[in-house]
């Protein structure tokens, strides 16, 4: 008691936590032995915050459990959600030995996200938010992150404007043989470093980005995930239980393995400008470490006949052997 009145004081503790590629910063509040996540958006808060939230609620109201929201600072650029611990599926997964196991529950993770029906607009903060449909032009203005950031400074002396060009030319013939329907629930980003494990749970993070795609989109993102060695017969065994669990017929099977392939290597097309942006212009050097795994991954997927033309189009006028070399 201080001058006759009761004070109450609150203990609590603000740590700054490890965050990720996007521009929030993540700090852990814990209170009275009990924890929250307070994500402060620099840019893009809409997305970061609003976005975020929204699809989380989504996500928990089918059973998947995601952060919820606590309290919304939207005007002051915060929300404080709730914490899912700090073990994520990466670390659990990373030196275990037999990994086919616990993959095929995030095939089946997938699936799940797959089965929600999104309405038409949902409202927050008074702000609309609308999913939108995976186009042709998304997946371009992506795959430019390449010629964009990778080209501009892994190479020297080359018309990058004509390559991206006669490039992406090739790409959009490519990219229209996509053959199933943007019409499912897509995370985006799923891969082993944005799925928790909470309470013996998988959880899910970073869904800010979530959109309505093809089915194997992210199916694609956790099989050819870049900072995973994979062994080969572990991907192809993990791409099988996706057609066996999944809705699709046998008949697909072929067109299921032309769709993942080509959003492999369109993803991958991206991760490389992406990390390259992250070096160059975020100044997060760390993502460099993966370039090599994307380019393995690249040149896997590209061996299948439709890429046919555009591995011409990399000897002709990009040979992997010399970019791969190249010291950023």
């Amino acid at each position: 008691m201080e001058n006759g009145k009761i004070v109450m004081k609150i203990n609590y503790k603000l740590l700054k936590i490890s965050g990720d590629a996007s521009f929030r910063i993540f700090y852990r509040i814990i209170r009275y032995n009990k924890s929250s996540i307070l994500v402060f958006a620099k840019k893009e808060q809409f997305k970061n915050l609003i976005v975020y939230s929204v699809v989380n609620k989504i996500l928990n109201s089918h059973n998947i459990l995601s952060p919820k929201l606590l309290k919304n600072y939207y005007k002051d650029n915060m929300i404080e959600i709730s914490d899912l611990g700090d073990k994520s599926f990466y670390d659990y997964i990373k030196n275990k030995k037999d990994k086919s196991k616990d993959y095929k529950k995030l095939i089946e993770l997938i699936i799940k996200l797959q089965k929600i029906k999104l309405k038409n607009k949902y409202y927050f903060s008074g702000k609309k938010i609308k999913f939108t449909k995976y186009s042709l032009s998304n997946l371009h203005k992506e795959s430019d992150l390449f010629f964009d950031w990778h080209l501009k400074y892994c190479t020297r002396n080359l018309r990058i404007g004509k390559i991206k060009k006669i490039f992406k030319k090739e790409l959009n013939n490519i990219y229209k043989k996509l053959y199933f329907k943007n019409n499912c629930f897509t995370h985006r980003d799923f891969h082993a470093s944005n799925v928790m494990i909470t309470q013996k749970r998988l959880s899910l993070i970073d869904s800010q980005d979530a959109i309505i795609g093809n089915p194997l989109y992210d199916v694609a993102s956790l099989i050819d995930d870049v900072r995973i060695k994979m062994p080969n017969n572990l991907q192809d065994n993990l791409f099988k239980h996706y057609v066996k669990k999944s809705k699709f017929k046998v008949k697909d099977q072929s067109y299921l393995k032309n769709d993942f392939d080509i959003l492999s290597v369109q993803r991958n097309l991206k991760i490389l400008g992406i990390f390259v942006r992250l070096h160059k212009r975020d100044k997060k050097p760390n993502y460099l470490k993966y370039l090599p795994r994307t380019w393995s991954l690249l040149e896997k997927r590209m061996r299948n006949p439709i890429f046919s033309k555009l591995n011409i189009l990399f000897k002709e006028y990009l040979p992997l052997k010399k970019l791969k070399k190249v010291k950023i």
